[in-house]
């Protein structure tokens, strides 16, 4: 029976993959073999030893302590693309509020008084304040092209605009999934340069923050907008603001309020809404309860953020041992001498490294004595050691 503890309410589609004669999930359970969690900050969390595994229902893991994991051997997983289709719904929503000022609108109106009749005139008066502009034709810089960048670089196309985008880390997946279309800028300076709008699709790093920062607001031609779904901290707001109120940009939309941004006239905030769909939430959940169950059951990992990704086969009458070890010369050597000083025999290896980590997966025929688990266990460098039926 593995135990599953939830920190925070995962998706009843998500807790469904995980079959009730051999899963037990609950927000209090004592020594957890995996945790799943959206949005609970785990850094000052003490980690219980039995720990194998950690699971974000979503993409971002800034929640979570990933290197101290790493030092444990545990692997965490997150939901890349689970979500990617709500967020692109909200960037585009978004582009429609900069362009068409809805909000301000919107507000004046609902604070209009008197009868229908002085209504009428008042709005026809004050509608000119207002006025916007249509999308075919601007160009929208994107930057960061994973799931949700292509899907918005994509959309937008879709809708008539001129798209740049900007990845040096883009992956052959997202290249053939971007509409031929859409251009490539060599760095972000030459993206923001070329832009109308810029919409921001990377993590939260040492290397992300301030990325629009108030050289780069400058950049950006006259009267246009910023739209952040990613993350705070990548856009300096101040920055942003300084540019609104000069009349250099016309409208900053984001998903992360702040003082500074949060009663601004040209800004509209919204309460981190990217992903909050039921089925961004429900795709997160299927998600990550699918890749924990294949780590714990089988040894494989797919969108782990600190391990590698290793996919093998069960082979049949075999017994599964997963080593986790430090990423040094000879390990592998070791771990295979002493199966076969035990007289295993290796039906399949496969190792795979990341990092300072490495991480091997051995189908042996037969059973795997625990006295050969113990002995791979105290090589020096290793990390964990499980014996998978």
């Amino acid at each position: 029976m593995y135990k599953i503890q939830t920190l925070n309410n995962i998706s009843a589609k998500g807790l469904e993959r995980l079959p009730r004669d051999s899963y037990e999930t609950a927000t209090e359970i004592q020594n957890p073999d995996a945790i799943l969690l959206r949005s609970y900050k785990m850094h000052d969390m003490e980690m219980p030893e039995s720990v194998l595994a950690v699971g974000r229902a979503g993409a971002g893991v800034n929640n979570i302590p990933v290197e101290a994991m790493t030092d444990y051997g545990v692997p965490v997983f997150n939901t890349p693309g689970a979500n990617a289709n709500a967020v692109k719904e909200l960037v585009i929503a978004g582009m429609f509020l900069a362009a068409r000022n809805i909000c301000q609108a919107w507000d004046y109106t609902r604070n209009l008084d008197g009868d229908d009749a002085s209504l009428s005139k008042e709005v026809e008066a004050g509608k000119k304040h207002y006025r916007g502009f249509e999308l075919p034709g601007r160009t929208l810089g994107v930057i960061g092209l994973g799931a949700i960048g292509v899907k918005v670089a994509n959309a937008a196309r879709a809708l008539g605009m001129h798209v740049v985008g900007f990845d040096p880390g883009i992956t052959v997946s997202s290249a053939w999934a971007l509409e031929a279309g859409v251009r490539q800028a060599h760095s972000v300076d030459e993206l923001v340069s070329r832009s109308d709008m810029i919409s921001l699709h990377v993590p939260y790093n040492d290397h992300t923050a301030n990325l629009i920062n108030a050289e780069r607001v400058g950049m950006l031609r006259k009267g246009g907008a910023v739209l952040n779904f990613s993350r705070a901290g990548i856009v300096d707001d101040q920055a942003v603001v300084d540019a609104l109120d000069s009349g250099h940009l016309t409208a900053y939309i984001n998903d992360f309020p702040t003082n500074l941004t949060k009663n601004h006239p040209r800004c509209v905030t919204l309460p981190h809404l990217g992903a909050s769909t039921g089925e961004a939430e429900d795709n997160c959940a299927i998600m990550v309860a699918d890749q924990v169950r294949d780590y714990l059951e089988n040894g494989n990992i797919k969108n782990s953020v600190n391990f590698p990704e290793v996919n093998m086969p069960r082979a049949e009458e075999c017994e599964r041992m997963t080593v986790v070890n430090a990423n040094v010369p000879n390990m592998l050597g070791q771990i295979s001498t002493t199966l076969a000083d035990a007289g295993l025999n290796i039906d399949d290896m496969y190792n795979k490294s990341r990092g300072e980590i490495a991480y091997t997966v051995v189908d042996v025929h037969g059973t795997i004595p625990r006295e050969v688990a113990d002995v791979i266990r105290g090589i020096k460098g290793v990390l964990k050691v499980r014996v998978l039926d």
